[in-house]
């Protein structure tokens, strides 16, 4: 009697429960369908129309990102469903910066064991930020690979496209005097993570513990997705001579990323008053013994995005933004000499 052989689910590969999640995530893909789509899930690639889009002479722009620590938080807690979303955002609105409106996404799911339920639920997170930012999820990667993640650990990656008509790019025309308008952010987004990490495990709170500057346990309040700002985006970029710039504020907060979409020898004048510290940076500031410069620079304190905006457009700008849904601020002007110069207070 000879012994059976392997099989690929012996080794912890199961092809069937991939097929299964396909199956699963199909309905919320096609709520993503967009003009330009030709074909999405199940091919071997995904094939999109540029002029079905309505593109004449198009520049594609690409941006790939993934979630960071945040996934940690995630993982601990369960609460996965929003992580897709802050993928999505995370690429997304680094296109709009460019100018350019994001058309498809296609995501990289990784884990050691693929759990359906779970995976589900990430995957229709994703098609999610899709479908808020009028982005195609047209394809993607389940990779189950035993022995590379700890039990219920995943790491997720993303990657978008989007286009603009030739000689439209951001940014463009920045001029001393440009206003600078803020978009509220709804919490500390998807960078800094690690850092939030240290001052959580510094007060001695745990995830499922109350929150103590908002609803909802810690963990949930510190996983609000991303804000996803690409309608408000397109359309404040697409008045003319309106939005001169667009930053999207992570990593590096106002202090980094403003420099960004600036020329070498103009820089920002903020004015820290002109809005308020959202209460989980307060509790984050003071938890950490953080000082203001640490917390501009790590995160993004309340603002997600800026358009330096023609002077005389202001207004134009500020209703394109808010009729998305987002607060808006003045925080600032564009002036002379590199860098970035607060006045005001954190508070």
């Amino acid at each position: 009697m000879t012994d059976k052989g392997l099989t690929y689910a012996d080794a912890g590969v199961d092809i069937d429960a991939g097929n299964t999640l396909v199956e699963r995530i199909k309905p919320a893909s096609k709520r993503t369908t967009r003009s330009g789509v030709m074909a999405g899930l199940g091919g071997f690639g995904a094939l999109f129309d540029l002029k079905g889009a309505g593109y004449k002479d198009p520049i594609l722009v690409a941006a790939t990102d993934g979630v960071g620590t945040k996934l940690r938080i995630a993982i601990d807690t369960g609460h996965v469903d929003g992580v897709g979303i802050d993928l999505v955002a995370m690429c997304v609105n680094d296109l709009v910066c460019q100018g350019a409106e994001p058309l498809f996404f296609l995501d990289y799911f990784a884990t050691g064991k693929l759990e359906l339920d779970q995976a589900t639920r990430i995957i229709n997170g994703i098609a999610k930020g899709c479908e808020l930012s009028g982005c195609a999820l047209i394809g993607g990667e389940t990779a189950e690979m035993p022995g590379m993640y700890p039990a219920g650990d995943f790491d997720l990656a993303g990657f978008s496209v989007g286009a603009m008509e030739r000689g439209t790019e951001l940014p463009w025309g920045v001029v001393a005097g440009d206003v600078l308008l803020g978009l509220a952010s709804n919490g500390v987004h998807s960078n800094g993570y690690s850092l939030v990490r240290k001052i959580v495990e510094k007060s001695g709170l745990g995830w499922g513990d109350a929150s103590p500057f908002g609803e909802g346990t810690l963990g949930e309040a510190l996983l609000a997705p991303t804000t996803l700002y690409v309608k408000g985006a397109v359309a404040a970029f697409s008045e003319a001579d309106t939005v001169h710039a667009l930053a999207h504020i992570t990593g590096g907060g106002l202090t980094e990323n403003l420099p960004r979409v600036l020329p070498d020898d103009l820089g920002a004048e903020i004015n820290l008053d002109a809005w308020d510290l959202l209460p989980v940076f307060k509790w984050l500031a003071a938890q950490g013994g953080l000082e203001a410069s640490e917390m501009l620079k790590t995160f993004n304190c309340g603002i997600g995005m800026v358009a330096a905006v023609s002077a005389d457009k202001v207004d134009v700008a500020k209703a394109a933004f808010t009729a998305a849904g987002h607060e808006v601020f003045e925080i600032g002007t564009v002036a002379q000499g590199a860098g970035v110069r607060y006045t005001g207070s954190l508070a």
